[in-house]
């Protein structure tokens, strides 16, 4: 199968019906036939976003989620690691965990970036312990999910992240959701695109985080496709 561009990965229910996984093998392959950095590739070619990893990265630094010098990170679902690979370079963290489900992704994560990858269990970060992480991010990840995924990830964000330290991740909301683009979604989205885009009700992360000791700080739109997705920024407090 990988001789003809296809991988086979195991089939989950958290993506509410999104079949279009990033294949390792063939991403790898078709990255290196264009010369590209595999996150320059999936953003530029496969994404038509050229820069978007680098743009949100360049916003969060401007914002400071980068100034204290995180020593603990957390990425949910990092994939092929083009946020990861920028946010190591804005700081270095003793400890970076990451969670992700893709084996030859994670596999390829801590082979070239010597990070630490954690068992994944449904929506849980349960191996993280309490209040141990000074910066938890996710990106391109609960748009992609169902509403109860996402919403239990944000709990367990919040428990492991530590008083001072910071949550960031993207969900579509209701900023990104213009008519026009509600339209273009119903009729570009093909295959794949039924429960994906997953929209989040903006109103009630912040809500949600407010509960659980995490106020919002920031927050700004970042590019998805055609579309767009905002960025939240969460401070948990001590």
């Amino acid at each position: 199968m990988a001789r003809t561009g296809f991988d086979i990965v195991r089939s989950t229910n958290n993506r509410g019906g999104v079949d279009d996984f990033i294949p390792f093998e063939a991403t790898m392959r078709a990255a290196r036939a264009a010369g590209l950095p595999v996150g320059d590739y999936i953003d530029g070619v496969m994404n038509s976003t050229p820069g978007a990893t680098q743009s949100t990265i360049d916003r969060l630094r401007s914002l400071g989620v980068f100034a204290a010098n995180p020593s603990t990170v957390l990425e949910i679902g990092p994939g092929s690691g083009r946020y990861l690979e920028k946010t190591l370079k804005e700081c270095a963290p003793g400890r970076y965990e990451i969670y992700e489900t893709a084996a030859p992704w994670a596999d390829y994560l801590v082979d070239t970036f010597k990070v630490v990858a954690q068992p994944t269990s449904e929506c849980s970060l349960a191996p993280t312990p309490d209040g141990s992480v000074d910066l938890v991010h996710a990106h391109k990840v609960f748009n992609t999910v169902t509403f109860l995924s996402a919403s239990r990830y944000f709990f367990e964000m919040a428990r492991v992240t530590r008083p001072g330290g910071r949550i960031v991740f993207d969900v579509m909301t209701e900023t990104c959701l213009d008519a026009a683009t509600m339209h273009a979604w119903a009729t570009k989205g093909g295959p794949g695109h039924d429960s994906y885009p997953a929209a989040m009700p903006r109103q009630a992360c912040v809500d949600l985080f407010e509960t659980l000791g995490c106020s919002l700080e920031a927050s700004f739109q970042a590019p998805m496709g055609f579309a767009s997705t905002e960025v939240l920024v969460f401070g948990k407090g001590s």
